[in-house]
């Protein structure tokens, strides 16, 4: 007895629902990504090897305590808000944010207090910002 054989036809590979699954893949992300405007504060950083200039001109200094309170040329803030902070560059700058503003704060001061008052500045729009460091001590062997 012959038996016929039957042809196999080529099935090739199905692309249909893998098209379907990237689509899917796709709307999910569009839809569930959160789309931010980040504002970027130009941070002008001071060597830490160097000379100190001698000659200072006006500027606004924001002092940060280990607590993190703040003070603004040497007067205290009553309380380490940002709204207050905000107000009181206001004060000192009398509308001037082309003024140096300089940030000095403690080794131990939370990080969120220096970020912070960096980001009121950036706010109030001082774009001349500079953070104070220390020479470093020399090693000893």
């Amino acid at each position: 007895m012959k038996f016929r054989r039957q042809q196999v036809e080529d099935q090739g590979i199905n692309l249909t629902p893998l098209i379907d699954v990237v689509f899917l893949l796709l709307i999910f992300f569009m839809v569930s990504t959160t789309f931010t405007k980040e504002t970027h504060l130009s941070v002008d950083l001071p060597e830490a090897v160097g000379e100190q200039s001698s000659e200072l001109p006006e500027q606004i200094e924001i002092l940060i305590n280990s607590d993190g309170s703040y003070s603004v040329n040497g007067l205290a803030l009553v309380n380490d808000k940002a709204v207050t902070l905000k107000s009181a560059l206001e004060k000192t700058s009398e509308g001037n944010n082309e003024l140096p503003l300089v940030i000095t704060a403690d080794a131990k001061t939370p990080h969120q207090a220096v970020v912070q008052a960096m980001d009121v500045a950036g706010q109030l729009g001082f774009a001349r910002l500079s953070i104070t460091t220390r020479q470093p001590e020399p090693e000893k062997d």
